[in-house]
């Protein structure tokens, strides 16, 4: 048995079978300022590099992507609740540490600012500009009572399940939880 044809004729074989497409889906489950920043961060630092990126939005997480001047009409009373105890909008979200009863979210806000750091809205136009691909988890949505007509308007932003995430993470070389 030639050892070294074996090697060659298996690393053939690796070659060509298909593997991962280079893309990367994350989930965004959080619902805190400086995660959403990170996971934009992220996806568009990936998308720069040439990767397909895939932002799947559950829990908590979808609260961020509530545009503050639009509401849904038709919503029943625990949909209104919801409504009203999730902040509306990336503007109302807080830090995950330091917060100080707002004052910490401020003081980081204003040193975005200074510093010339995008906030959340100019990474959504930078995501949108870079091709990345949003989805709203549908049951997250159907629990707190949020409603496609009451999101940012964000190109090709579409309401999905769970199979159309793990379809996409299946296929990806890169998976994060945010």
């Amino acid at each position: 048995m030639d050892v070294e044809k074996a090697i060659q004729e298996l690393k053939e074989q690796v070659e060509q079978r298909p593997g991962p497409e280079n893309k990367l889906t994350m989930i965004v489950m959080s619902g805190e300022l400086d995660k959403h920043l990170a996971a934009l961060i992220i996806a568009t630092g990936a998308a720069a590099m040439g990767m397909k990126v895939v932002l799947f939005y559950t829990f908590w997480g979808t609260a961020a992507l509530r545009d503050y001047k639009k509401k849904a009409k038709n919503k029943n009373l625990i949909e209104k609740m919801f409504g009203i105890m999730l902040p509306r909008g990336n503007r109302r979200l807080i830090l995950s540490k330091m917060h100080m009863m707002g004052a910490g979210t401020a003081m980081i806000k204003a040193l975005m600012k200074k510093k010339k750091v995008a906030g959340l809205d100019e990474m959504y136009e930078m995501a949108a500009a870079m091709g990345v691909q949003i989805y709203v988890c549908e049951m997250s949505m159907d629990l707190m009572g949020m409603k496609m007509e009451e999101m940012i308007d964000y190109p090709g932003m579409k309401s999905a399940g769970v199979a159309t995430m793990l379809a996409d993470a299946k296929e990806s070389a890169m998976q994060l939880f945010i």
